[in-house]
């Protein structure tokens, strides 16, 4: 690139006129902000995930310890429950991970359309669909998680109503 700037002194000092502008700079910061602040949000929610997805590793490592240890030979369907909501976070958290990496190229791609004469605003739109279509499926399977959990614990509670309450 800048090779290119060095052959081409037009070329740099056309990009240093059209980025220079103020205006237009703010403009650019003032379009980011948005996908900024979805940004956050999304790592928010995925503190929320990665919290559950840990406390269900944590629980089946310990469900497979007394299983193996033949105190609690009768917790399979538990287990299974909890393998479900495994997957079901796992999954979660990468496509949650997946629109935050989007949601920046969008930002990436506001702020490369100041120095390119093609207009990509098609490529930034689409950046932004492939961004809220990886967040709601993330949120999907963050609530199939919750219902299995919810269900799960019903199970877990008339099996045994006294371990529930001390397990959890």
């Amino acid at each position: 690139m800048l090779d290119m700037l060095a052959d081409n002194s037009g070329l740099a000092s056309e990009l240093v006129a059209r980025t220079s502008s103020t205006l237009r700079v703010q403009e650019i910061v003032r379009l980011s902000l948005a996908p900024a602040f979805l940004l956050a949000a999304i790592g928010a929610v995925m503190n929320v995930m990665m919290s559950r997805l840990i406390w269900v590793a944590d629980r089946i490592e310990r469900l497979e310890a007394r299983m193996e240890a033949g105190e609690a030979q009768d917790r399979q369907g538990e287990l299974r429950v909890l393998w479900r909501r495994r997957r079901l976070v796992q999954r979660a958290v990468m496509l949650s991970t997946a629109a935050a990496l989007t949601i920046c190229v969008v930002i990436a791609l506001l702020f490369v359309s100041a120095f390119i004469i093609p207009q990509i605003g098609t490529l930034t739109a689409l950046a932004w669909i492939a961004t809220m279509a990886l967040l709601i499926s993330a949120l999907i399977l963050f609530v199939a998680e919750t219902l299995v959990a919810a269900r799960g614990h019903r199970i877990r509670e008339a099996e045994d109503p006294v371990t529930a309450e001390s397990e959890d």
